[in-house]
C-alpha cells in the first residue's frame, strides 16, 4: 500500500471512532448535571478533538510506515475503540461511572501505546502526548462530575 493511501486508511479508522462517539452528543441531561469549576465550555471540544484526532492518526500511520501491523499498531487500535466507547458511556446512557471506567482504561491504553511508538518512531510517540495530556485532563473532569452527581 502506498504511503498515501495508508495515511488515509488510518484518517478513516480514527473519523469512524469520532464519527461513533458523536453519536451520543451532551443533551438535556448532560446540561443539568453540575459540573466543576475547570469544565470548559462546549464549544471548546470539539476543534480540540479535531487536532487530537489528526495526531492520533498520523502517530499510527507513522509506526505502521516503518514497522507494519505490529503490537503497537494493535494498542493503537484498542485505545481507539475504547475512545470510541466512552461517549455512548456517558452521553447516551448517562452512566458516568461507566465511562470513569472507560477513560481509566484509555488512559493506560494510550500511555501503552506510547511506550511501544517511542522506541519505532519518536515523533509518532510525541505525537500522541497531547491526546495523553487531554484524556488526563478529562479524566479529571468525568470523575469530578460523577462526584457532584452521585448516583
Amino acid at each position: 500500500m502506498t504511503h498515501w493511501k495508508s495515511l488515509l486508511v488510518f484518517l478513516l479508522l480514527v473519523a469512524v471512532a469520532a464519527g461513533a462517539g458523536s453519536l451520543s452528543a451532551p443533551d438535556a441531561w448532560f446540561e443539568a448535571l453540575q459540573k466543576p469549576s475547570f469544565n470548559p465550555p462546549n464549544w471548546v471540544f470539539a476543534p480540540v478533538w479535531s487536532v487530537l484526532y489528526v495526531l492520533i492518526a498520523v502517530a499510527g500511520w507513522r509506526v505502521y510506515r516503518k514497522a507494519g501491523f505490529v503490537p503497537a499498531i494493535a494498542a493503537w487500535l484498542a485505545q481507539l475503540l475504547v475512545n470510541a466507547i466512552w461517549s455512548p458511556l456517558f452521553f447516551g446512557m448517562h452512566r458516568i461511572d461507566l465511562a470513569l471506567i472507560d477513560i481509566i482504561i484509555l488512559d493506560v491504553l494510550v500511555l501503552a501505546t506510547i511506550a511501544m511508538f517511542f522506541p519505532r518512531d519518536r515523533v509518532a510517540g510525541w505525537l500522541m502526548m497531547p491526546y495523553l495530556a487531554w484524556i488526563g485532563f478529562a479524566t479529571a473532569l468525568n470523575a469530578a462530575i460523577g462526584s457532584l452527581n452521585p448516583g
